[in-house]
């Protein structure tokens, strides 16, 4: 087992226990590798909920320049939301699990296809 199918399979177990959700392998998969090197680094592939400044990055490079949304303030309310499932106490939210989850707010499942 390669050292990203270990990650993914921790990214799924995430979104089972912490979103009560079957992940679907094949996008979680697509994320991950879409994130690139960052998911091997400690501090790159995780998402502090409470730094307003890292939100505003995932809004700004995840939300904008990926998915191609347009600003708004349903962008943040997700990005909350989706902090909020995983549990504001749970300290290690992953990057990964976090742009899964805002992918498929926004049916923008297609973005990785």
């Amino acid at each position: 087992m390669s050292k990203r199918d270990e990650l993914v399979a921790k990214y799924a177990e995430d979104i089972k226990s912490k979103f009560g959700e079957t992940p679907d392998m094949d996008l979680l998969n697509k994320v991950a590798v879409g994130l690139g090197p960052a998911i091997y680094n400690l501090d790159a592939s995780k998402v502090s909920g409470s730094d307003d400044k890292e939100l505003e990055t995932v809004k700004k490079n995840f939300l904008m320049k990926k998915l191609g949304l347009a600003d708004s303030p349903a962008l943040m309310e997700a990005i909350n939301s989706v902090i909020e499932k995983y549990g504001k106490s749970e300290k290690n939210k992953h990057r990964a699990v976090i742009y899964y989850q805002l992918a498929k707010h926004f049916g923008k499942e297609s973005v990785y296809n």
